[in-house]
């Protein structure tokens, strides 16, 4: 791993403050990176305080100033060569996220390769922020709307998807031009670091003001500082629903903008019509991949009564056949939770599941022995459960799933629907009826629903996001780049007199 941190430009002690090029002497208090894989501490980060942040803060809305002008294409072309620098320390970088966070060498691989694809989305952007030209009721005018940037965009991401999400909202909010100050989770800081270190040196290469690029590394306070900060129009936040709402009510009660991605508890409905085979496959990676620490984890199965049992032992099988370990090792499919506090929260939920009168399918329970000494690995479990339990309506962040039995469709949407959260879903079946009415508006009350996938793996081209306790936020595809800007309706008058709007006559 030292390599890789070596080629990553990596030292053992690292500042938390940057506005791009420029590391800031921090004096806040030092965190210090562990690894869920083997309990090692990857490197020190001296963490920021107000002074600091407001360095950071300070550059960014000088720069803001010079790179709006940049046209939209110039700056596309930017986040281009940032696309070609993730390629070039794909291979590095993917292992940094996956020995930091513990998700499997292939899932650090993918995350690096979405901020890639985002990139060359974002480069397309560039070129496509359109307005709408509107018919004037007044003759001799023309009326149109175009876009503008909102200025400083503030991002807090989580740990799960420690890079991922970041570049989600910092390459659009670029190419839309605005500039960008992103406090990443504190359990993460080093592929934030190494973010920002390749970013960076694309920056210097192309003359980018300094401050368009700035990190914060802090805990929760940096992040209320950044809630609060008016000189901040938008705070783009995901994590838990606590913090969202927590972010939500500073940042309104300033009048600023939020965008957010909070809890999911995301179902997968098993029709009689499935193909239960490809079923397995869906509900096995949405259960466990990430050790269940996605916010698009499958934290439920609602199956039909007719194909419940055979089911529920196909799926058996499949969790024997698990293998839990270093995710590095790519011969595993489950790597450890982020730390110690994840696993008392895993096993807190199964003793609640167990008092509420939880039928045991699969056990669950800490790894030991060789390999395990981080004490960060679980096993994925399965409950039989009633949907209506607190401890079913509450997201674990951990590889717990949850079986239900239905007997018509429209129950097992009500079902589906019938938790605080509404980020992704799922229906398999080979019925076109109940697929349509799965997506239907009297189907998934969801952001994201799906036929035939599971409830993860979400594409880059569509906007991601979704409703309820979730917070209501789109980030990445589609329109999403308009949270990152600013509508201005004009209207121009080329006459030689002043008609006004509704026939309104002034005479003077």
């Amino acid at each position: 791993m030292q390599e890789v941190l070596k080629s990553l430009h990596i030292q053992s002690l690292n500042q938390g403050a940057s506005t791009g090029s420029e590391w800031l002497v921090s004096n806040g208090a030092l965190i210090e990176s562990y690894s869920p894989t083997d309990g090692q501490v990857i490197a020190s980060v001296q963490g920021v305080t107000e002074t600091e942040y407001n360095q950071v803060v300070e550059a960014a809305q000088s720069a803001f100033a010079a790179w709006r002008t940049w046209p939209a294409p110039k700056r596309g072309e930017i986040v281009r060569q940032i696309g070609e620098a993730l390629r070039s320390h794909k291979e590095a970088l993917g292992k940094l996220v996956s020995y930091e966070m513990g998700k499997s060498l292939q899932e650090g691989l993918g995350e690096v390769q979405e901020m890639i694809d985002i990139a060359d989305f974002a480069v397309g952007l560039s070129r496509q922020l359109y307005g709408l030209t509107i018919q004037s009721e007044r003759p001799n005018h023309r009326l149109f709307e175009q876009w503008h940037p909102l200025g400083v965009v503030g991002i807090i991401s989580a740990f799960n998807f420690p890079v991922a999400v970041w570049s989600w909202n910092s390459f659009l909010a670029w190419v839309c031009g605005n500039t960008c100050v992103w406090k990443p989770s504190e359990k993460t800081p080093m592929t934030a670091i190494a973010c920002q270190r390749l970013v960076s040196e694309v920056f210097r290469k192309n003359n980018v003001p300094e401050g368009v690029c700035g990190l914060v590394i802090g805990d929760r306070s940096t992040g209320e500082l950044m809630s609060n900060d008016t000189r901040i129009p938008l705070v783009s936040a995901t994590g838990s629903t606590r913090m969202g709402k927590a972010v939500a009510a500073t940042v309104a009660g300033r009048l600023g903008r939020s965008l957010l991605e909070l809890g999911g508890n995301n179902a997968i409905i098993i029709s009689e019509h499935a193909d239960l085979d490809m079923s397995i496959i869906g509900a096995l990676f949405g259960a466990v991949g990430t050790a269940g620490q996605r916010c698009t984890t499958t934290r439920r199965l609602i199956i039909h009564e007719k194909v419940y049992d055979s089911f529920k032992a196909k799926l058996a099988n499949a969790y024997s056949q698990l293998r839990i370990g270093d995710p590095l090792n790519q011969n595993n499919h489950v790597g450890p939770l982020i730390d110690k506090d994840a696993v008392a929260a895993y096993l807190h939920s199964i003793e609640e599941v167990k008092k509420a009168g939880g039928k045991e399918v699969v056990a669950g329970g800490v790894c030991t022995g060789e390999g395990y000494e981080s004490g960060c690995y679980v096993k994925p479990c399965i409950y039989e459960v009633e949907n209506h339990w607190p401890i079913v309506q509450h997201e674990t962040f951990a590889p717990i799933l949850y079986l239900m039995q239905y007997s018509d469709l429209e129950e097992a949407i009500a079902m589906q629907n019938a938790v605080p959260q509404g980020l992704s879903s799922a229906i398999m079946t080979l019925n076109v009826r109940e697929s349509e009415l799965f997506l239907s508006a009297a189907g998934s009350d969801c952001g994201i629903a799906n036929v035939n996938i599971g409830t993860s793996g979400a594409e880059i081209g569509g906007a991601f996001g979704g409703e309820k306790e979730t917070g209501g936020g789109r980030e990445s595809g589609s329109d999403s780049w308009k949270s990152y800007m600013r509508r201005q309706t004009n209207t121009v008058n080329y006459g030689t007199t002043l008609p006004l709007a509704q026939g309104i006559k002034f005479h003077i």
